[in-house]
């Protein structure tokens, strides 16, 4: 069979709640939803379906003024290296965030052959974030 793979990205917060989020974590809570759904739909056509869960990563996302004064309130002009130093304290590794291509390596993984047996699962990359917090 042809087969194939599909790959959401979701969040961290697509596998836990964080709190004054629950807009952004129910709409991350309902894509793995989805992609579990889909995998048992998919999987007799050899269709794999899994979902990627990044935490904080370097993306206009989180590098922008406004969460590094929401991490920092008592700062009055923090930078990206003071939101890094908060962020990092919330992580397995000594790191605030992870880079995009961390994310994008684990996609093109999760689509090409080598994962051809892994389906319905979910790939966290968050430096440790949910095993921590």
């Amino acid at each position: 069979p042809a087969g194939g793979s599909v790959v959401i990205v979701s969040s961290t917060n697509g596998l836990r709640g964080t709190a004054n989020t629950a807009h952004y974590t129910a709409t991350k809570h309902a894509v793995v939803g989805l992609a579990r759904t889909l995998a048992n739909e998919l999987g007799p056509q050899s269709i794999r379906v899994n979902t990627v869960h990044p935490g904080a990563v370097a993306t206009p996302m989180v590098l922008n003024q406004d969460t590094f004064a929401r991490l920092c309130p008592d700062l009055e002009n923090p930078t990206a290296a003071d939101a890094a130093a908060v962020l990092a304290q919330r992580n397995l590794l000594p790191v605030g965030w992870v880079e995009p291509v961390d994310v994008s390596n684990a996609v093109v993984f999760l689509a090409s052959d080598e994962a051809r047996y892994i389906t319905a699962t979910q790939v966290v990359i968050d430096a440790g974030l949910t095993q921590k917090t």
